[in-house]
């Protein structure tokens, strides 16, 4: 699996996802080379950098972007990957 190159915190975004969609996403972020410690979960970034990583968790794939451009308190970004979270027949999280 691809390593993902950052410097400082990682966002996650979590817009209220059940706690085992989370869990899964954070994972998963650890396999991509993530350090925990690094991890923000939130529903806004505070101060973004440009540069920093962005990871907005939907409920069957994760979009990591890295902030291009911020503007009057908003950002812009561009997708790194975009990373599928599979699930079994009764729909629990699976690698």
């Amino acid at each position: 699996m691809e390593k993902i190159e950052y410097v400082g915190t990682v966002f996650v975004l979590d817009h209220k996802y059940p706690e085992p969609l989370v869990d899964h996403s954070l994972k998963k972020l650890l396999q991509l080379g993530i350090k925990k410690d690094d991890i923000k979960v939130t529903d806004s970034p505070e101060n973004p950098k440009v540069g920093s990583v962005v990871v907005e968790i939907f409920p069957y794939h994760l979009e990591i972007s890295r902030v291009r451009t911020i503007r009057n308190d908003s950002f812009i970004s561009g997708t790194l990957m975009t990373l599928e979270l599979s699930t079994d027949a009764e729909g629990n999280y699976i690698d």
